[in-house]
């Protein structure tokens, strides 16, 4: 059985495509599918609380958002349309890259993250590259924190523990926060 941090959310299934059992996969996570050479084999399904492997037979992409895929033992339309609107996860890569390999978005996902001054940020539980500078989403219990993936902040990453030193600028962790950014000002 699959633990709920060894996956991330990667998507929703949509409506059928065709009679087949084919379906349309609407892609939520930017890092998913990255790499040119990553085979996708399995997915899993959230279906009633438990997350359910699918073994994907074919796949293909539609745009840089959509795809469509042939999951096995799903052969018709009416078994298809079961599973529409259910989300998708994939498995996390473990695998540590090696000291001279350049690290995907796709890596960062999951690793553990703490700032020079503030401490514990908390795990990074996606990376957005839609906005023009890459940002780290950090879950730091209740609320999630939006971080510059900037080199310059990097001070360390250890590629085996998954876990990475920031030195943010000041006030950085608080401008979402009204509160804490007024206190800083005076």
């Amino acid at each position: 059985m699959i633990r709920e941090d060894e996956v991330y959310l990667a998507g929703v299934l949509n409506k059928p495509h065709g009679t087949k059992g084919e379906l349309l996969f609407t892609i939520s996570d930017d890092t998913f599918m990255a790499e040119d050479d990553e085979e996708l084999d399995f997915i899993f399904c959230r279906l009633d609380g438990i997350l359910v492997p699918f073994y994907v037979e074919e796949y293909r992409f539609r745009s840089d958002t959509t795809m469509l895929l042939k999951l096995e033992g799903i052969d018709t339309e009416v078994q298809a349309r079961r599973l529409t609107g259910v989300e998708v996860y994939a498995k996390q890569n473990l695998r540590t890259p090696g000291e001279d390999e350049e690290l995907t978005w796709g890596f960062f996902r999951g690793c553990t993250v703490e700032d020079l001054q503030a401490g514990d940020l908390g795990k990074i539980v996606s990376v957005d590259t839609n906005t023009l500078n890459t940002l780290f989403i950090i879950k730091q219990g209740e609320k999630e924190l939006m971080v510059p993936a900037q080199e310059e902040f990097i001070v360390s990453i250890d590629r085996v523990k998954r876990h990475i030193v920031l030195n943010l600028p000041a006030g950085l962790l608080t401008l979402n926060d009204p509160a804490k950014a007024k206190e800083e000002v005076y």
